[in-house]
């Protein structure tokens, strides 16, 4: 497996990544952002945009509406602060925001778990193909669903 080497980020650590990155990108880091990205890396399974509206709106006394939750976490996901896991429609934080490049999930069918691994080669070659058959602005996202080895 081709892979590349990043530094894997958590708690404060990948909060200020989280906000580096997201600045760099021109964008703001509000307090709402701050919030939804907090609650996000809190969770070690992927988590629905109504989960982390759910735990935003007690961390802020008030009702968090989910279509603000999904506006920032396709914000999130545009900026690398996030992965999406398409099968789930759910979100995962990213732990080196800093770090781009494509995404494979194995994603376990019985407990839900989403492990993101590199290979670089892997990718590319679908980005090659994709691009061979007419494709521009290839994101490759590759899920692989079964059984994790704590639930085999």
């Amino acid at each position: 497996m081709a892979a590349h080497h990043h530094h894997e980020h958590e708690g404060a650590s990948l909060a200020h990544a989280a906000e580096s990155a997201l600045i760099a990108a021109g964008e703001q880091w509000t307090d709402m952002r701050s919030d939804i990205f907090a609650v996000l890396a809190t969770f070690e399974k992927p988590a629905s945009a109504y989960d982390i509206a759910d735990q935003v709106s007690q961390r802020r006394g008030k009702r968090v509406a989910p279509n603000s939750v999904y506006r920032i976490l396709d914000l999130f996901v545009a900026t690398n602060l996030a992965r999406r896991v398409e099968s789930a429609n759910a979100y995962i934080a990213n732990s080196h925001p800093g770090c781009l490049h494509d995404c494979i999930f194995l994603i376990c069918d019985s407990c839900g778990t989403a492990t993101h691994i590199d290979d670089d080669t892997l990718t590319m070659h679908v980005r090659a193909a994709a691009e061979l058959a007419g494709f521009a602005e290839v994101r490759p996202v590759i899920e692989v669903r079964g059984i994790c080895a704590d639930c085999g």
